[in-house]
């Protein structure tokens, strides 16, 4: 029998909008939500990936102000999940160029109150707020390491200073990979397919990553449950506890029924990857390993997950099968 608390709770029946749908975590939560039984509204700039989600779909830019006021209240969500933003790192120079995750968040959150009908909004920032290996000793306390990290401190500075009239929370998701996903980790599945991908030495660095099936499980978590502690917080999202990099490329690799991965000297790699950031000054997002990218390879990446942990329980997905189906998915698509 559902007790008053669960039926409070219940998906049946809510209406959820998803900012961003149509990437590759929105593609998951729209799935995941219509499954749970919800009317799911999927604002976003492109249409969805899934073809399957047309009916979901609303083409809505957030940076157009009057346009965004307008679909927000014509469907009048109760919960809503905000995923929209330009993630790529191409933009070197123009702040603006992340508009949509600036004045798109102020323009979101003044729709949120004009429409009145909002119960639990959930904003997805990043954790490239702070560069890998530098340790925030609080919430607010940053070290964004390009623009696209300064655009998403302003996220957070954005909600906070807006307090919404309703329950609220930031999550920073980590590295998340699955199912629909793109650049940078279907990437690294695809080198590891092609056989070019080599293991840094004896590195094995531990890793804060997320399997996306897990990612959408915990904003359901998030979204329905009583979770008093995080309202107002902003947290890490991911799986937990981290994985070890040697580990998760084996397993791949293993899934894919390829041979056993090389190791290659990290001097060796770290002079590929300065020849790749040669290449990345002409030929921005072409170079296949800049000493960005293999800094962060390289590094340790552990978020504390504790709140999450008390908040959303045993995940549903182990890493195997997290593996098993993104590799599944892959050999569809």
């Amino acid at each position: 029998m559902t007790s008053p608390a669960d039926a409070r709770f219940s998906w049946t029946e809510r209406r959820v909008l998803i900012t961003g749908g149509s990437g590759f975590i929105g593609t998951n939560a729209v799935r995941h939500f219509v499954a749970a039984g919800s009317d799911v509204c999927n604002l976003d700039l492109v249409p969805p990936r899934d073809t399957r989600q047309r009916e979901q779909w609303v083409g809505c830019d957030i940076r157009q102000r009057q346009n965004l006021l307008d679909e927000v209240i014509r469907f009048g969500p109760d919960t809503v999940v905000h995923l929209a933003a330009r993630t790529d790192l191409l933009e070197r120079r123009d702040p603006h160029g992340y508009a949509a995750n600036t004045h798109g968040v102020r323009n979101l959150l003044a729709a949120l109150r004009a429409a009145g009908t909002v119960r639990r909004l959930i904003v997805a920032s990043s954790r490239m707020v702070c560069r890998i290996g530098y340790v925030p000793g609080a919430e607010d306390d940053y070290c964004p390491p390009n623009l696209y990290g300064e655009s998403k401190v302003e996220t957070e500075r954005l909600v906070r200073e807006d307090d919404p009239p309703f329950e609220w929370i930031i999550v920073r998701p980590t590295s998340i990979w699955g199912p629909w996903f793109g650049v940078p980790y279907r990437n690294f599945f695809d080198a590891i397919a092609r056989g070019v991908y080599r293991h840094p030495g004896s590195a094995d660095p531990a890793k804060s990553f997320g399997f996306v099936g897990n990612f959408v499980y915990q904003l359901e978590c998030l979204g329905a449950k009583p979770c008093d502690e995080l309202m107002g917080r902003t947290i890490y999202q991911c799986d937990y506890p981290p994985l070890r990099l040697r580990t998760w490329a084996d397993m791949i690799r293993q899934e894919m029924e390829l041979p056993p991965i090389r190791s290659a000297p990290q001097g060796l790699l770290r002079v590929a990857a300065v020849i790749g950031d040669a290449i990345e000054v002409v030929a921005p997002g072409r170079a296949p390993l800049t000493s960005f990218r293999l800094n962060n390879l390289l590094t340790n990446m552990v978020y504390p997950t504790e709140p999450l942990e008390r908040t959303c329980g045993a995940l549903p997905h182990t890493l195997p099968e997290g593996v098993k189906s993104t590799v599944a998915w892959m050999r569809r698509s």
